[in-house]
């Protein structure tokens, strides 16, 4: 599955791994319209399924997939080889690991180490853009409100480690990626820009059910599991911080291309699990959030800000900042939950951001339903 163009003039090459990842996908589209060379990695090229939206993609320019993995060191050379930027997307994301010491945070560290070492076997690579998260920013305690929490403020990895409760080696393994990957480039001369987005909403060409996104829709589909997930999010992070995917992606390639240095956080909006409801409960009114059961475990107002004063202050401009201008994300994140089926029969197909998504027999998230009054 791959394919490249040729030109008169060398195109600048990017590396994009993860390649069939929610923010790598659409961060690979807005490359080749960019008019790079892209390189992308996965770990099964033979998957067709879930790599077809790739075979998409080649469709707008020169894009190469190779096969890779994180746990083997070496195994990412090829795709780093000739390559201008790295973009280090790839990262376990296996949250409710029986084993997330090895799984996540070892795998985590270890296979971000690997690509660099890759990028520095390569020699061509003048910048590695790795993308972090804000819950390597913002997983610690919080006293009281007005909490502003900006890029020197690091998640508590002996608080998280000592509590294990909820999903405490994910931001772990952000913290410790990040503490690595600045290590190493600093011991190897390279140019490291770190960018920490917060949750993540929008559409993106990969066929994934991505990771927060479920959450993030839990008030529209009344999944009660994936709604504990997002408020696990705002008691971690103080807030429920959003950002579109289309902005993670634009602040990926202006920290490759400008003068950025050191570590960014990029979020668009600090906002609460009430808030979100309320929203969406006038905006899809078909479905029924519930605004009345939230008090008592979920926050009335934000007592944590993550703001990207940084990132916006060396020039970057985000395109959705504003709650209400926060329309387009849902109705792009939320679209197809309008046409959601009726019924549980065995082997229906929901649509998912108009793609397919397979669940599994009498589990399919269905609208809320008012209540009967006697």
């Amino acid at each position: 599955m791959a394919s490249a163009a040729a030109g008169e003039e060398r195109k600048k090459t990017a590396c994009v791994t993860g390649g069939n990842g929610y923010i790598a996908s659409l961060l690979i589209k807005m490359l080749l319209e960019e008019g790079y060379a892209v390189k992308t990695t996965v770990r099964h090229p033979e998957d067709k399924e879930s790599n077809s939206h790739l075979e998409d993609l080649q469709k707008l320019g020169s894009l190469e997939v190779f096969r890779a993995d994180l746990s083997e060191e070496g195994s990412y050379d090829d795709a780093v080889a000739g390559c201008d930027y790295a973009f280090l997307l790839a990262a376990p994301v296996n949250y409710t690991s029986k084993n997330p010491e090895t799984e996540l945070i070892e795998l985590g560290v270890q296979g971000t180490l690997n690509v660099m070492r890759s990028c520095v076997k390569a020699g061509t690579v003048k910048r590695v853009v790795l993308t972090s998260s804000t819950a390597a920013v913002s997983s610690r305690p919080l006293e009281g409100n007005g909490n502003v929490l900006g890029e020197d403020s690091w998640s508590d990895v002996d608080y998280l480690t000592a509590k294990r409760t909820g999903l405490w080696a994910y931001p772990v393994s952000k913290v410790l990626i990040e503490r690595a990957a600045s290590e190493f480039a600093s011991e190897n001369g390279m140019s490291l820009v770190t960018l920490c987005p917060s949750v993540t909403v929008g559409e993106a060409p990969d066929r994934q059910v991505y990771t927060t996104v479920p959450a993030i829709l839990s008030l529209l589909s009344g999944d009660e599991e994936e709604l504990s997930v997002l408020k696990g999010i705002e008691r971690a992070s103080g807030s429920v911080p959003l950002v579109h995917v289309e902005d993670v992606c634009r602040a990926e390639i202006f920290a490759a291309e400008t003068a950025a240095d050191g570590r960014y956080i990029v979020n668009g909006l600090d906002t609460t699990i009430a808030d979100m409801a309320r929203f969406l409960a006038d905006k899809y009114p078909q479905y029924n959030v519930d605004t009345n059961n939230l008090s008592g475990d979920v926050l009335e107002k934000p007592i944590a800000l993550l703001p990207s004063t940084k990132l916006e202050k060396e020039g970057f401009e985000f395109k959705t900042r504003r709650w209400r201008s926060c329309t387009r994300t849902w109705s792009s994140t939320a679209r197809s939950w309008e046409s959601l089926p009726t019924d549980r029969s065995p082997c229906v197909r929901a649509r998912f951001l108009d793609r397919p998504i397979k669940y599994p027999r009498n589990q399919l998230p269905l609208p809320r339903q008012k209540a009967k009054k006697n």
